[in-house]
């Protein structure tokens, strides 16, 4: 692996970690101030098993593991859709993962029912989640570049 491939993989890890604590939570705090009930409080610091890290913690950890994937992708994505809109529309994979995977594993429904109103919430956390990581993502990449004397990790980035 080259070193600028483990840059944008790096890159993506903290900019999906860091976009779980500012988008993810900043959307669950704006429904809590609309008064909308949300399965869990923002930033919230309950921990959660098996080894009591807190949650917010622990979802930015997960944030991070999709933002590797975001790294991976991004160049395609960007190129399809553009980089706003490609990492919004990429928040959909950590969302279908969690309701057809994480939901049946813990003993949840499915969707955790599809109701109306949890789709509404999935969809808004999950794009606010996509949104940041292609926001931190270009930012990053743009500050690593130019510390590297304007190097191709940057590249693209214009669009």
């Amino acid at each position: 692996m080259s070193s600028k491939t483990a840059k944008r993989l790096a890159v993506g890890f903290v900019a999906g970690f860091i976009s779980v604590f500012v988008f993810s939570s900043g959307a669950i705090a704006l429904y809590q101030v609309a008064g909308a009930p949300v399965p869990f409080a923002a930033w919230s610091l309950a921990p959660v098993p098996p080894f009591g890290v807190p949650q917010t913690v622990s979802a930015a950890f997960f944030g991070g593991l999709w933002g590797i994937g975001y790294a991976v992708v991004e160049r395609w994505l960007t190129a399809r859709l553009g980089w706003l809109a490609g990492g919004t529309v990429y928040g959909a994979l950590p969302l279908l993962a969690l309701w057809f995977l994480v939901f049946p594993l813990k003993g949840i429904p499915v969707g955790a029912g599809f109701t109306a109103f949890g789709l509404q919430q999935g969809i808004v956390l999950h794009a606010a989640f996509g949104l940041g990581l292609a926001i931190f993502f270009r930012i990053f990449l743009h500050f690593i570049g130019r510390s590297r004397g304007g190097g191709s990790l940057a590249a693209g980035m214009g669009n």
